[in-house]
């Protein structure tokens, strides 16, 4: 699947191939230590957040871009 933005397509491909090695090769043998992933996927998020903006895609209320300043919880 290609990324939101055209340019960060690649990223996300290479970011794709380094959480699945990881996923397979260390995390289901139980090495969960380390980010070896980190520095490509702020890469790749850096590029997704510009591409959003290029494009004007409101983004208002998703919290998977960060967390929401002003927000309070209930606690029920």
């Amino acid at each position: 699947m290609n990324s939101v933005g055209e340019a960060c397509t690649e990223l996300k491909r290479e970011y794709d191939q380094c959480f699945n090695r990881w996923f397979a090769e260390k995390f289901l043998k139980g090495e969960s230590t380390g980010d070896p992933c980190g520095q490509l996927f702020k890469r790749y998020q850096l590029c997704v957040q510009k591409a959003i903006k290029e494009k004007d895609i409101p983004i208002e209320g998703l919290e998977f871009m960060g967390p929401s300043k002003g927000k309070t919880e209930n606690s029920s």
